[in-house]
């Protein structure tokens, strides 16, 4: 799956998991960067970048042949929020189980990122060999906006 494909399915998939309240394009201001915002059903926000990887051999020129395989096993949504309240780990790993459950035949696997990794974030292996990353860039709770340093993330939103 190329980038602007995964970026249009992940935003739509993301907005079927049960506590998101809105999942839509985030408009990071350069042609080749891609985004999305997340509200979350208790106001909580995050900001996710959004890029990829091609398949091998592809050159993401030409028209994009998609390869379909099984899909991820269904798996359980781990717990989001302990006193309505949620970190970037928690939600990294809450937003992976959202794609994982999509039903997408293209999707091999999905996983967050490890809690060592430099920023939050989850990834997806297509069955092309391609890779989709998402990283939280910003996250505000609720009534609060855009704002601060990128990757600064709030421990708790």
């Amino acid at each position: 799956m190329r980038l602007d494909t995964f970026h249009q399915f992940a935003t739509a998939a993301l907005a079927d998991a049960p506590e998101v309240l809105s999942s839509e394009p985030w408009d990071r201001g350069e042609e080749h960067l891609r985004g999305i915002h997340v509200t979350l059903t208790t106001g909580a926000q995050a900001w996710i970048g959004v890029t990829a990887a091609a398949a091998p051999g592809d050159q993401w020129t030409g028209p994009e042949i998609p390869v379909e395989g099984e899909p991820p096993a269904e798996v359980p949504y781990p717990a989001l929020f302990e006193d309505k309240k949620t970190t970037p780990l928690r939600l990294s790993a809450y937003l992976a189980a959202a794609l994982a459950n999509s039903g997408s035949k293209e999707i091999a696997e999905t996983a967050a990122y490890s809690p060592e990794a430099q920023n939050p974030g989850f990834g997806v292996l297509f069955h092309n060999g391609a890779r989709g990353f998402c990283l939280l860039h910003y996250t505000a709770r609720s009534g609060q906006t855009l704002g601060g340093r990128e990757f600064a993330l709030q421990a708790s939103i």
